[in-house]
């Protein structure tokens, strides 16, 4: 994928065995995290699920997953371990996957991120995301809309 700005860190498809480490992630950076379940059946039953792991010093330290569907990549999810935020070390594996999934054929990526989430949408608008709408109460835990957030991935090429 992208060069790496550590020497110590890859990312790579997400295993299995890797859930132990997401699910702390997971818990440790959501408010209605998904379930164990969930992230089985993403791996092993949705042939649309692209999941990935980012590594360092071969401990599983984010994740980033997505829908590949026709030419668009709907982002299910993304996180870091509290520890590891702040290093630019997201920007690295968002970039990494979207130069990825552009080389499979994927023109274009979505997601969803809460309103109040500042932090996110700066990191999604560095990487060209723009905001295409809203979604009222999006979040059931607190009833929080959601931003609709969208990029062309042809707009990687030309920043090359």
């Amino acid at each position: 994928m992208s060069e790496e700005p550590f020497a110590n860190v890859l990312i790579r498809p997400m295993k299995e065995d890797d859930l132990e480490r997401i699910m702390k992630i997971e818990h440790a950076s959501f408010p209605t995290p998904w379930s164990l379940h969930a992230f089985i059946t993403e791996l092993k039953d949705n042939e649309y699920a692209r999941y990935f792991c980012l590594v360092m010093d071969e401990q599983v330290i984010g994740y980033m997953g997505l829908w590949f569907i026709l030419e668009e990549g709907h982002i299910t999810n993304v996180a870091l371990a509290p520890e590891f935020r702040g290093k630019r070390l997201g920007e690295f594996l968002m970039r990494s996957v979207m130069e990825k999934m552009r080389s499979e054929g994927m023109e274009r990526m979505t997601l969803e991120v809460r309103t109040s989430n500042f932090s996110a949408q700066r990191l999604y608008e560095r990487l060209g995301f723009v905001t295409a709408g809203r979604r009222k109460e999006y979040y059931t835990n607190n009833r929080e809309d959601a931003l609709i957030m969208w990029v062309e991935l042809d707009s990687l090429e030309a920043e090359r």
